[in-house]
């Protein structure tokens, strides 16, 4: 096992964060942990970052929720400016789990389990997870981590990351079995280190939400709530109090901080949080929906309509569910989740015709809205290939790193008699999910049909994405 994942040590996630240079912050002053400069410059840490998750996500069970996906890219985008990132290009992949996790790896990548939607009780809560992972990255814990160990034993901390890697990929208390199992003296050592890593991602996302108008104190409620689970839990931490250690000084630190902070002005959200924590709950128990409902208890009364409304299409009862989320729509017009939510129950119900309608009068008042994008691309598949495959090949051209965009688009491309763009479409999911061999034998086989269509673009595209692919595989065998 260890060998199978020897490519990816380098980027492995620590469920922290990256690498070294500490940023500056005006809040006290952060410990100094080991040398100001890394072994890893920050383009290697970005290529490492995406060839890590290449593998994640050949190795994870992903939720494709494209609403769950932009939130917490607005997030982000939210508590970026204020993290003190060196490099602020940042890939979001979310977890199918119900386990309570979040982490982040080099190069800018940030996981989130469905599973912390489901704990985290409000937006607030749910964004210090996120600012304590940028904290991570903007620390650079991850290649001040690798210089440590190339102080103690690189074999060792080599274990360590490939039980890690498991663990993030939904290996749980395996994964963790596999790090713990390297030599206890020195494993002991890296954790009193990352509790020290600790600390600074804390305060670097004290200060980021302060900045943000996000409410600091709601890092100490979720530690606390995570401190409550280990001991209803019969002292056995969440995946991510494994990985992340809470100590009770820890959260002394946190409240002390949190209290002299004053916080930026804010703006409310209304229930958006709760209908993306929704729809996370309906995942989770997508075999029991109702259970969803049952953990919603609490919510507001719009949050557990637009749940119904959602369990309601699941039931095949689409003209109810619809009527409630127009509903919805026409008492908080600011939210694009409704409306978007309604298209996606019309597709769902094979009503291409509606889907296509709702789509665009969304699109004409939020021209950039992804997930409206991609629904009118899967709705123009069944009407019009050609519109499909011109609206999918600009959508991939902006999101280049996004799987299930290309995997439309592979459709678009056979359906509109585009067969060589399709397999170089296929070509680049297999590469973005981890199989790169079997991408680069696609390239071949668009290559070889691109011959007998006379069109030079293809050609030359698939000649350049020839070389980025091989790049890609080196990428990975230069850390066997």
């Amino acid at each position: 096992m260890l060998r199978t994942l020897a490519p990816l040590l380098l980027a492995a996630p620590l469920l922290l964060g990256s690498p070294a240079s500490p940023a500056q912050v005006d809040d006290g002053g952060l410990p100094s942990l080991g040398g100001s400069h890394a072994s890893l410059t920050l383009s290697d840490e970005h290529q490492l970052g995406r060839a890590w998750l290449r593998q994640f996500r050949a190795r994870a069970p992903l939720w494709d929720d494209p609403h769950a996906r932009d939130y917490v890219e607005r997030q982000i985008a939210r508590l970026l400016p204020h993290s003190e990132l060196p490099d602020a290009r940042t890939l979001v992949v979310l977890v199918d789990s119900h386990q309570l996790n979040a982490f982040a790896v080099p190069g800018g990548v940030v996981g989130v389990n469905a599973g912390l939607f489901a704990f985290a009780e409000d937006g607030d809560a749910f964004a210090s997870v996120i600012a304590h992972e940028l904290g991570h990255l903007s620390q650079r814990h991850h290649a001040r981590r690798m210089e440590r160990a190339e102080q103690t034993q690189v074999p060792a901390m080599a274990a360590f990351l490939a039980g890690m890697l498991i663990a993030a990929s939904g290996g749980g208390d395996a994964g963790m079995g596999v790090a713990m199992g390297s030599q206890a003296a020195f494993i002991q050592d890296q954790l009193a280190y990352s509790r020290r890593f600790e600390q600074e991602a804390d305060r670097i996302g004290l200060q980021a939400m302060a900045r943000a108008g996000i409410d600091p104190q709601a890092m100490v409620r979720m530690l606390r709530a995570m401190h409550q689970l280990i001991s209803l839990q019969g002292g056995m931490p969440p995946e991510f109090l494994l990985t992340h250690p809470l100590t009770e000084s820890r959260l002394g630190d946190v409240a002390a901080r949190a209290e002299r902070l004053t916080m930026a002005p804010g703006h409310d959200a209304g229930p958006l949080y709760a209908m993306i924590r929704a729809r996370a709950l309906l995942a989770i128990h997508r075999h029991e929906p109702r259970r969803a409902l049952t953990r919603l208890e609490g919510a507001d009364a719009a949050t557990r309509r637009y749940l119904e409304a959602l369990i309601a299409a699941e039931e095949g009862r689409t003209d109810a569910a619809l009527a409630a989320l127009d509903s919805l729509a026409r008492e908080l017009p600011d939210l694009a989740l409704l409306p978007a939510s309604a298209a996606e129950v019309a597709f769902g119900a094979g009503r291409t015709e509606e889907t296509l309608e709702r789509s665009r009068r969304l699109l004409r008042l939020m021209p950039d809205y992804l997930p409206a994008q991609r629904l009118r691309a899967e709705a123009l598949l069944q009407q019009d290939p050609d519109q499909a495959y011109h609206l999918l090949r600009r959508l991939t051209e902006e999101h280049a790193e996004d799987p299930q965009l290309f995997t439309l688009l592979a459709e678009a491309a056979g359906r509109s008699g585009r067969e060589a763009w399709g397999h170089l479409a296929r070509a680049e999911h297999l590469q973005l999910t981890g199989e790169i061999d079997r991408a680069i034998r696609q390239l071949e086989i668009a290559e070889r049909v691109a011959e007998g269509t006379g069109d030079p673009s293809v050609g030359a595209r698939i000649a350049q994405r020839r070389d980025d692919f091989l790049g890609y595989r080196e990428t990975l065998e230069k850390f066997q």
